[in-house]
C-alpha cells in the first residue's frame, strides 16, 4: 500500500482554507475580466469559450483542467487536426504570453483539483512514464503557478529539471515559499520572461500540454 504523505500544519489545514479565500476574492474582483475574455474569445473562435482537458492531479487522480480557447479546429484534407503553431490564433498567442487563457482554472481551485501554487499538472497518459521518485509529484494539489514556472515558466527547461524543481516544491511545502512563488509569477507573467514567443506552445520533448484536441 502506498505510504501517504503526512504533510504540515500549513499545507494540511491553512493552504486549502487560503485559496478558497482567494479564489473567491479573485472571481469576484475581477468577473469583468473573465466576461471581456470569453466574449473576444467567443468573436474569435466561436464555441466553446472554454477548453477542457484531462490532467492527473493530487494521488494521480484525473481531473479536467479549464482554460480559454487559443487554437482553432482547422483540419487538412485528410481530417487531421493542423500542427498546433498553425491553428493558434493572434489573440491566443496574445492569451498565452499573458497567461489570461489559464485563468479560468481558478474554478479547479475553488473544486478542490487545484491549488494556486504547486506543481504543473501534466497529461494523464504521462503518468506510465515516470520514475518512482517522479511519482511524488503527485503528493500534493497541482497548481496554477509553480516553482518550475518562475524559474523558466514556457521556455526549454528539460523535463528532468523541472520535475527537480517539483520534487523540490514538494518536499517543502510552506507559507513564506507559497507566498514568495504566487507573486514572483506576477513579474513572470508581466515580463513575459521564459515565452515562446512564437506561439508560446513548446513544451518539451513529452509532449505540449497546451494543444486543444
Amino acid at each position: 500500500m502506498k505510504k501517504r504523505r503526512s504533510g504540515t500544519i500549513y499545507e494540511k489545514y491553512v493552504k486549502r482554507a487560503l485559496d478558497v479565500v482567494l479564489a473567491c476574492f479573485l472571481l469576484t474582483a475581477f468577473c469583468w475580466l473573465y466576461a471581456i475574455v470569453a466574449i473576444v474569445v467567443k468573436l474569435d473562435l466561436g464555441s466553446p469559450v472554454i477548453f477542457r482537458q484531462e490532467r492527473a492531479g493530487k494521488d494521480e487522480k484525473v481531473f479536467k483542467i479549464l482554460k480559454f480557447r487559443t487554437m482553432t479546429q482547422d483540419r487538412d484534407e485528410n481530417g487531421e487536426l493542423y500542427d498546433d503553431e498553425k491553428r493558434v490564433t493572434k489573440l491566443g498567442r496574445f492569451l498565452r504570453s499573458t497567461s489570461l487563457d489559464e485563468i479560468p482554472e481558478v474554478f479547479n481551485v475553488l473544486r478542490g483539483e487545484m491549488s494556486f501554487v504547486g506543481p504543473r499538472p501534466l497529461l494523464k497518459e504521462y503518468l506510465a512514464f515516470y520514475t518512482v521518485r517522479e511519482r511524488k509529484r503527485h503528493a500534493v494539489r497541482p497548481g496554477i503557478t509553480g516553482l518550475a514556472q518562475i524559474n523558466g515558466r514556457n521556455s526549454a527547461e528539460s523535463w528532468e529539471k523541472r520535475f527537480e524543481y517539483d520534487l523540490k516544491y514538494v518536499e517543502n511545502v510552506t507559507f513564506s515559499g507559497d507566498a514568495a512563488i504566487f507573486f514572483k509569477s506576477f513579474k513572470t507573467v508581466f515580463s513575459r520572461s521564459g515565452v515562446e514567443h512564437d506561439g508560446g506552445i513548446k513544451e518539451g520533448p513529452l509532449d505540449k500540454t497546451r494543444s486543444e484536441r
